[in-house]
């Protein structure tokens, strides 16, 4: 979902100063089974394409990133601070979710953005654990503020292939948006998948589920059933 870049890349040089010596730019396209975001379908159950470019260099990123959705395109924009305090790797930043064409109305904006703070750190040989939390004070759709929190961890086999899983909780403050309120909800979803690498192509093949119930609050948040059923995507990805 997943991200002005012209602006925010040269703040981000001006900021790095002697580490502008380090950037560099990247790009990456991909083509996906599903868009699966926190464990709910956001294209239908259907294939998605997607890509982005970034620019980092040895603290900072600036980056935009797309996707296919279920009402047309989704249009992702962030930057962040990446220190490190010890084996700590920290990714502190902020992320924009737009949605070209979207047919707002003044109390159901559905552009919105996250605060994002994340730590990884190595506990093993080839062995990564890390933890998020994301917040939006005006959540998509009018829908309240909304909080995420996630554990996940890494296990890398070798240079081709490596295995990773997450846990997290969603939480909406009025799941179904603007008119008679709902009371707060919250779901748990996971997924655990591996990427192998390829001729250059990262491909990678994914379980995900979540615990969301039919007829809870949190239900009218998604697409219906179909959409957080338990799945299997199958992601191409290739870095340009």
């Amino acid at each position: 979902m997943k991200k002005l870049i012209g602006a925010a890349i040269a703040a981000g040089a001006t900021i790095a100063g002697a580490g502008v010596a380090n950037a560099e730019i990247t790009g990456n396209v991909q083509a996906t089974t599903d868009y699966v975001f926190r464990g709910v379908s956001l294209n239908d159950n259907g294939p998605a394409f997607q890509g982005g470019i970034d620019w980092n260099n040895d603290q900072f990123y600036v980056g935009t990133w797309a996707s296919t959705v279920i009402d047309g395109i989704e249009v992702d924009v962030y930057g962040g601070w990446t220190p490190k305090t010890g084996p700590v790797s920290w990714d502190l930043g902020v992320i924009t979710y737009n949605y070209p064409g979207a047919h707002d109305s003044p109390d159901a904006r559905f552009d919105y953005y996250e605060l994002k703070a994340a730590g990884s750190m190595d506990v093993a040989e080839h062995v990564n654990l890390g933890a998020a939390v994301y917040y939006s004070p005006d959540n998509y759709g009018g829908t309240g503020t909304a909080t995420y929190w996630e554990v996940n961890g890494a296990y890398t086999v070798n240079d081709s292939l490596n295995f990773t899983a997450a846990y997290g909780n969603q939480r909406i403050e009025d799941p179904d948006g603007p008119g008679p309120i709902t009371s707060s909800d919250s779901y748990n979803t996971w997924n655990i998948g591996a990427t192998y690498t390829w001729l250059g192509f990262d491909l990678d093949l994914r379980y995900h589920d979540t615990d969301i119930e039919a007829g809870s609050n949190i239900e009218a948040y998604t697409y219906g059933p179909s959409s957080y059923d338990a799945g299997v995507t199958f992601t191409v990805k290739r870095d340009l």
